[in-house]
């Protein structure tokens, strides 16, 4: 492909394969996504070195903070260096909180765990996070939803992977050489894939997608403007995405805090097949991520959101009443798809409303609503169970919370339909 340097003219530049890119990003997503099997550490950490439940439990909570932190700091950093730099990083930070992590377990230090595996760890995961996304949008552009969903799904789906692994290190060869193997794997696996990622040349489109348009079988997107992330924090579309994820992720993050006690006590599931359900519930959050991000490739962002909102107000208002385990288990999943949907449609919501010129640094503002979220789902489902003592009130609390959500996923569409019209109205520009 010809492309135009600003000093050089004309010169021939070889495009990588964008499945390639995508296969990469899920490559990183796979690694840092981890970070969902930190429960598998809690019971041996306790019982080796004698911590506290709360004590071990923060470290997962601190990883997630600064997930939040520094991909919204780190985002305009992704912009300025490339997805190569800032994916090397991102290995760099997760591989040494991990090999760190073991380091604080050998030496039966928690403040070195926080610093190597909360700290460390989450700012490679923050950066980690957003730099093969805001990379694949500007890739697919005919196909935003799949390929943002394709890496998200990786995150979902790396508990799945990590869990089973990390128990049988565990018990084979202790919790600070798991952290060392895992983290020595991961930093490899994170460091090729950076290497392959890069932007596509400007103005670039995949050759199936270019013949449609010439044939006129498809239109390329428009994207409604291009902001930079410090324009786009003072529209009232941008409050609206986030509190839309913040209200999605707190219930979601709540039901997942609670969801085996609730199951034994709301339809009387035993133990065992309460903690069946809940890594089920790993399985339908990954395969939401997938399923509803391309799903809004073909009915829209807009629409899948509100979609997402209606079905949780009939979802969690059903559950209180649910007998039947089967049923209520099935709520559950669909519940859990539309958390893992509402954080894998968010980066190609983001492109449409803002555009490419700085969606990473733009993701990684809006990633703050889940660092408030992960703080806030698990409080608020603990305080109003233990204010109502049923689990069934906390329900309807959270079916409040939906309604709210559900108007301001109509509040965006007027402010979209008001944004067209000035676009619309503006006089064209004289060549």
């Amino acid at each position: 492909m010809k492309v135009v340097h600003p000093k050089r003219g004309y010169r021939e530049v070889k495009i990588k394969n964008r499945w390639l890119i995508a296969a990469s990003a899920v490559g990183i997503h796979l690694s840092i996504g981890s970070v969902y099997s930190w429960s598998v550490f809690t019971k041996p950490l306790m019982n080796q070195l004698g911590w506290q439940l709360g004590q071990v439990s923060f470290t997962f909570s601190l990883a997630i903070m600064f997930l939040g932190l520094s991909a919204a700091f780190l985002g305009h950093f992704v912009e300025r260096y490339g997805p190569r730099v800032s994916g090397t990083l991102s290995a760099i930070f997760f591989g040494i909180g991990m090999i760190g992590a073991g380091f604080a377990v050998s030496a039966g230090s928690l403040p070195l765990l926080y610093l190597f595996y909360g700290v460390l760890g989450g700012i490679g995961l923050g950066v980690g996070y957003i730099t093969p996304v805001s990379t694949l949008i500007k890739w697919f552009p005919d196909r935003r939803g799949l390929a943002t969903g394709l890496a998200i799904m990786g995150f979902g789906f790396a508990s799945l992977i990590a869990g089973p692994i990390f128990a049988r290190l565990i018990e084979s060869v202790g919790i600070a050489s798991t952290f060392w193997i895992m983290g020595a794997i991961y930093f490899v696996v994170m460091f090729a894939s950076a290497q392959y990622l890069e932007p596509p040349p400007q103005g670039w489109l995949s050759k199936g997608f270019t013949e449609k348009v010439k044939a006129k079988a498809r239109t390329v997107p428009q994207d409604l403007s291009q902001l930079t992330a410090n324009e786009a924090v003072k529209t009232r579309r941008f409050w609206y995405l986030w509190l839309m994820l913040f209200i999605n992720v707190t219930c979601g993050i709540a039901i997942l805090s609670v969801a085996s006690p609730m199951g034994q006590e709301l339809v009387g599931m035993s133990a065992q097949a309460a903690a069946a359900m809940v890594g089920l519930l790993g399985l339908f959050n990954g395969l939401g991520r997938i399923a509803w991000s391309s799903i809004s490739d073909y009915i829209g962002r807009p629409n899948v959101y509100t979609t997402f909102f209606v079905l949780q107000i009939g979802a969690y208002a059903l559950l209180p009443f649910v007998k039947n385990a089967l049923l209520f288990q099935l709520l559950l999943f669909l519940i859990l798809t539309c958390y893992g949907g509402g954080f894998a449609s968010i980066p190609a919501y983001i492109g449409d409303l803002f555009g490419t010129k700085q969606v990473g640094a733009i993701h990684g503002y809006i990633l703050t609503a889940w660092s408030a979220a992960g703080l806030a789902g698990p409080s608020i489902a603990s305080w109003v169970r233990e204010t109502t003592g049923s689990y069934a009130e906390m329900l309807f609390v959270y079916v409040g919370f939906f309604v709210v959500a559900l108007a301001v996923s109509l509040l965006i569409r007027i402010d979209i339909a008001q944004l067209k019209k000035q676009i619309k109205a503006r006089p064209p520009v004289q060549a």
